[in-house]
């Protein structure tokens, strides 16, 4: 297992996300890059190296990542529903991970390549990857979901090219591609697959749902499929034998769903894509490890 766990970070303390190393490809709303030392940690308090390790709401997929790139667990699943998302994690993971990267590092972006590109219909999943990661990276904080537009202004009046870094994506792409072995993609209902291994106890399960909990807008706005009973997600969370980590936003709701299931929680601090200092929600059945 690599070594490069963070155990000094405390609650209040907001993570540097620049020393974080940036693995995924997307540019994903309520990405969870700021979490990753605080997964090193919970991960190496595990005593035995788990089986699998399954996120059913993968999004950008960084924690998973950070996963199988750090050896916290033998094999790595993902599940997400978006097929937007998922075409792009059917092509890096497929055959054609190395003709993404490629794609985007020959693409020519111009507001006129982009709406020309994103005018046509894919013809199949890698050119339907290309195009989402294109939205994503050139949309307004990378919101996939019908309503959102294309930079205008961006960082430092770069418009577009603010957020398109092509080499790096290409960089990102191809050092996933090189440890596909080690990962799985299902596109699909990611409850459904906690209920069919929540027996299982060499399983740690990592759940980050849409945070729509108390009539949250957010992850309506945010993602095509944000409707979550979150009552059943938090029943079906106490059935899981092995061990595992919800992640919420801070709001009483929240707070009473843990306490109705008898499950920890931990307050911490993060920074949201206007870096303003923000709370969140770790849940769990022991969380010592987060003191």
């Amino acid at each position: 297992m690599t070594q490069l766990t963070l155990f000094k970070i405390q609650p209040d303390q907001v993570v540097n996300v620049a020393k974080v190393p940036q693995r995924s490809p997307f540019r994903y709303p309520g990405g969870k890059t700021w979490l990753v030392p605080w997964i090193r940690r919970w991960m190496s308090s595990i005593k035995a190296k788990p089986s699998e390790f399954i996120e059913p709401f993968a999004g950008g997929g960084i924690v998973s990542l950070t996963v199988a790139f750090e050896g916290y667990a033998d094999h790595v699943t993902l599940i997400e529903l978006d097929d937007q998302v998922a075409a792009v994690w059917k092509t890096i993971l497929g055959r054609n991970g190395k003709w993404l990267a490629n794609r985007i590092s020959s693409f020519e972006l111009t507001y006129e390549s982009a709406r020309e590109e994103l005018s046509k219909r894919p013809k199949s999943i890698s050119q339907k990857a290309f195009q989402t990661l294109l939205k994503n990276r050139i949309h307004h904080g990378g919101i996939l979901a019908n309503g959102s537009g294309m930079l205008k202004r961006g960082e430092n009046g770069k418009g577009i090219l603010s957020r398109w870094y092509p080499s790096t994506l290409k960089k990102r792409i191809l050092a996933i591609v090189s440890i596909k072995d080690k990962l799985t993609f299902i596109e699909g209902d990611g409850i459904k697959t906690i209920r069919h291994n929540a027996r299982r106890d060499d399983v740690v399960f990592f759940i980050d749902p849409p945070y729509t909990a108390g009539g949250k807008r957010a992850g309506k706005r945010l993602y095509k499929y944000s409707e979550i009973d979150h009552e059943d997600l938090f029943r079906i969370a106490d059935s899981i034998k092995g061990d595992f980590l919800l992640t919420y936003d801070n709001a009483p709701e929240v707070h009473s769903l843990a306490r109705k299931f008898g499950f920890d929680t931990r307050v911490i601090s993060m920074k949201n894509t206007h870096h303003a200092t923000m709370k969140e929600l770790l849940i769990g059945r022991n969380l010592t490890w987060v003191d």
